[in-house]
């Protein structure tokens, strides 16, 4: 993230380089002292605690959790592998979307469901559970 732009060369021929008075911009009045006003100062606090005043996209919320998705398909081998009549599979953190079919019916443990990838375990004949 650029905090300041390179200054442009159109001021080599001036003597204070657009800060108007030659008295202006000496010393560490000119960086904004204290409070978050500065060109520089605070960025840190204010990236970590104070994300608010950041009016840019980017910053989620502390409560978003961003979900993996997982195909039905790719649910449907993973029960194929397991041996038993009807398996139950837990997928913590996932999303069941609805691109295939279930092979058999099977107990699928998952954080979310699309509406169509519920309807399609449920005509497999398996149960679509939502953990929270």
């Amino acid at each position: 993230m650029v905090l300041r732009v390179k200054k442009n060369r159109k001021y080599f021929g001036t003597r204070t380089w657009g800060w108007g008075n030659k008295k202006n911009n000496r010393g560490s009045g000119a960086r904004g002292g204290v409070g978050r006003g500065g060109r520089k100062s605070k960025w840190t606090y204010t990236v970590k605690y104070d994300k608010e005043r950041i009016h840019t996209p980017g910053f989620k919320p502390p409560r978003r959790i961003a979900l993996s998705e997982i195909s039905l398909d790719k649910v449907s081998s993973m029960v194929r592998a397991m041996k038993e009549e009807k398996p139950t599979l837990e997928l913590r953190g996932y999303k069941v979307l609805s691109n295939g079919r279930l092979a058999k019916p099977a107990v699928v443990k998952a954080t979310g469901f699309s509406a169509k990838a519920e309807e399609k375990i449920k005509q497999a004949g398996g149960e679509a559970v939502k953990l929270e």
